[in-house]
């Protein structure tokens, strides 16, 4: 049985979901704002943050929360913070490129306890809580048993922020291109790393990412038997936003290729 705590999550989620279906039969008239290159907001990414952001302050008065759109709200001190993208894929979503996501987590002090990533295309809802599991619509998932970076099909984000270290990137990625079956960049990593916890990919990485897209999606890869690193291999991906993600004998391939071309770079 879920906590209230996810189950409310969950809520919010599908809320949110059924804002994006109702929306994305309009997107020609939606209104849409530049933050950066590539890089943009929709009137549903903000319509969605704010009823996922209603849901969880009803419920939970005394939590904090962080948000893509509105940053920090809530209390200045809680042991509480959630951390909500309400729309992680943006981009694929105005051009109707059916591959996005709501992503919820739920930190509690230093440690994500609670995620939902939930697909409205797909109908699919991916949840874990810390030392209960990761589940995909209630069903028990687990990260693939697949042991050779060779035989991997591997999920990437690509660069496109001025701040990203592109020459760095593509060593990494010419490499992985001539040594695993597969390189896919689906342009949503909550989505992606819901994927590695359910075994449809077999690692992830990417550089530059915030705290809300890989909060809930780094849960459950790790409740799936996966593990995830920084490009360091060390725990501070939420921080310098350097996510490595995959089944345990693949990741452990995939961070050497990542480390090696990286190096004093970061």
């Amino acid at each position: 049985m879920a906590s209230p705590m996810l189950n409310t999550a969950m809520k919010a989620a599908r809320a949110a979901c059924t804002i994006l279906n109702r929306a994305v039969d309009n997107l020609s008239g939606l209104e849409v704002h530049k933050k950066g290159h590539s890089d943009f907001v929709s009137e549903v990414d903000v319509a969605c943050e704010r009823t996922i952001v209603e849901i969880l302050r009803e419920a939970y008065p005394t939590h904090q929360i962080l948000g893509e759109e509105n940053g920090v709200t809530g209390p200045e001190k809680s042991d509480f913070q959630w951390i909500i993208d309400p729309l992680d894929g943006t981009t694929n979503f105005l051009h109707g490129f059916p591959q996005y996501a709501v992503s919820i987590a739920l930190k509690r002090e230093n440690e994500i306890i609670e995620a939902v990533v939930a697909d409205p295309v797909k109908n699919e809802i991916f949840t874990a809580t810390r030392g209960v599991g990761a589940f995909l619509n209630g069903r028990r998932i687990r990260v693939t048993k697949r042991v050779s970076l060779a035989d991997s099909l591997v999920g990437a984000g690509f660069p496109f922020r001025k701040s990203d270290d592109v020459e760095a990137y593509m060593k990494v990625f010419s490499q992985l291109a001539k040594t695993t079956s597969g390189i896919r960049r689906a342009g949503a990593a909550s989505l992606d790393l819901a994927y590695v916890a359910a075994g449809r990919l077999d690692a992830f990485w990417e550089p530059n990412l915030k705290p809300w897209d890989i909060a809930a999606g780094s849960l459950l890869v790790l409740e799936a038997g996966g593990l995830v690193t920084d490009f360091k291999g060390e725990a501070d991906y939420l921080t310098n936003g350097q996510i490595i993600a995959g089944t345990p004998k693949v990741f452990g391939q995939l961070l050497a290729v990542v480390n090696k071309n990286y190096g004093d770079i970061r």
